[in-house]
Parts: structure tokens; C-alpha cells; sequence
């Protein structure tokens, strides 16, 4: 799956990529090398931590630099990444979806996420009122990561979606509406069987070989 991000992010724009690690990291790294030698591997400290820890493990070696951000187990069209590159500059852009009815998104699981225009007022899996959800592509920079750290400081989970509420708070994270786009979250074996049958019918994107 990650050999398929990977495919699509580069098909959409991106031309270079660091993996975060963290369960079975080595043997990940492996996999990923023999995939593409120019891959960065870096183990984070504690897997077991909120997910904007391993954004900050990231963040150490990428820097403050505009980059992606993108979740190893989200599939999506490389048009989704194209939007976000495209996107207007802010410390997060995030990709979302406002097909409220799209049949592939897991209710119970999603993140849903809340706007004011093109401007991200909340965000979280529980959210009662609601107008997008979030497809777990983005795009950030150092602000997002000052952003995590504050939120870090100051007792808060660490979590991406808290980082997303901060800068929120004041109007510095943006949403940009991926259309029509396809996308998935593989969260369960009937998201991973709906992948599948996506896959099959769809040819992989070109830029970077996948495992046979």
C-alpha cells in the first residue's frame, strides 16, 4: 500500500519523499529501499505517541520548507496532490472531500472537518456539525510544525487534527475541495477489499515501479 502512495504522490507532483517509521520500522526500511534507494527512512522515538509526533520526526529532517503531508494507509487520485501543490500558501493546506454521500467514507471512523469558506474552523472524528472530510493529504510548512509544538507544550495530545485547530484558530489553515477525485481510507479488511478492487481497476500511476 505505502509502494502505491508513493506511486500517486509522485504521479501528482511530489519529487521526493521521507517515510517516518515506526512498528516494524526496519523492516519497512528495507522494503522501501529496495523500492527506491533515494527514499528517506527515519525511525520515530515512540510510535505509540499521537500522529503530529511523527510529523515532528519528520519535520527534523525535511525543515521548514513548504512539503506534502501524507498518511501511509490513504489512497487517492495523484490529482489530489496536484490541488494542494496548487493550493494557496499557508502553514496547512489540507485536501477534503464535501461529498457528505460518498459512499466509501467510514462515518465511524473518518475525520470530518468544518469550514468557513476555504478557511478551516474545527476539526476531529466526532465532530456533530460538519461540511467536509479530511482525505489526509496536505500540504505544510515550519508554521504547522510551531504549531504541534505549542499544542505539545502545552499539555495537548500532539495530534495532526489538534496542530490543524491551532492554526485554525486564527484563519492560517486552508481547505482545498478535491472535486470528483477517488480516494480511501484503509482502516479495515472491508476498506482494504474495496482498495483492491480499485487497483485492479486502475493502472498504476507511472514514476515509480510497484511490487509485482
Amino acid at each position: 500500500m505505502i509502494a502505491r502512495v508513493i506511486a500517486e504522490a509522485r504521479a501528482g507532483g511530489a519529487t521526493s519523499f521521507v517515510v517516518v517509521t515506526g512498528h516494524e520500522g526496519q523492516r519497512l526500511t528495507a522494503y522501501l529501499q529496495g523500492l527506491d534507494p533515494a527514499i528517506t527512512c527515519v525511525p520515530t522515538a515512540d510510535w505509540n505517541l499521537p500522529n503530529g509526533h511523527s510529523v515532528l520526526t519528520g519535520a527534523d529532517v525535511i525543515g521548514p520548507e513548504r512539503h506534502l503531508l501524507m498518511m501511509a494507509d490513504h489512497l487517492f487520485d495523484p490529482s489530489i496532490v496536484a490541488r494542494v501543490i496548487a493550493g494557496p500558501p499557508a502553514p496547512l493546506t489540507l485536501a477534503v472531500d464535501r461529498r457528505l454521500d460518498n459512499p466509501l467514507v467510514d462515518l465511524d471512523d473518518v475525520t470530518r472537518v468544518r469550514t468557513n469558506g476555504d478557511r478551516i474552523v474545527a476539526i476531529g472524528k466526532h465532530l456533530a456539525e460538519y461540511d467536509a472530510f479530511d482525505c489526509g493529504v496536505f500540504a505544510v510548512d515550519g508554521g504547522f510544525h510551531a504549531a504541534l509544538r505549542q499544542v505539545i507544550a502545552a499539555g495537548g495530545s500532539g495530534s495532526i487534527s489538534a496542530g490543524v485547530e491551532a492554526l485554525g484558530a486564527d484563519g492560517r489553515a486552508v481547505a482545498v475541495d478535491i472535486g470528483d477525485a477517488w480516494w480511501l481510507d484503509v482502516d479495515d479488511a472491508r476498506a482494504l477489499a474495496q482498495a483492491e478492487a480499485a487497483m485492479r481497476a486502475q493502472p498504476a500511476p507511472t514514476g515509480t515501479a510497484l511490487p509485482a
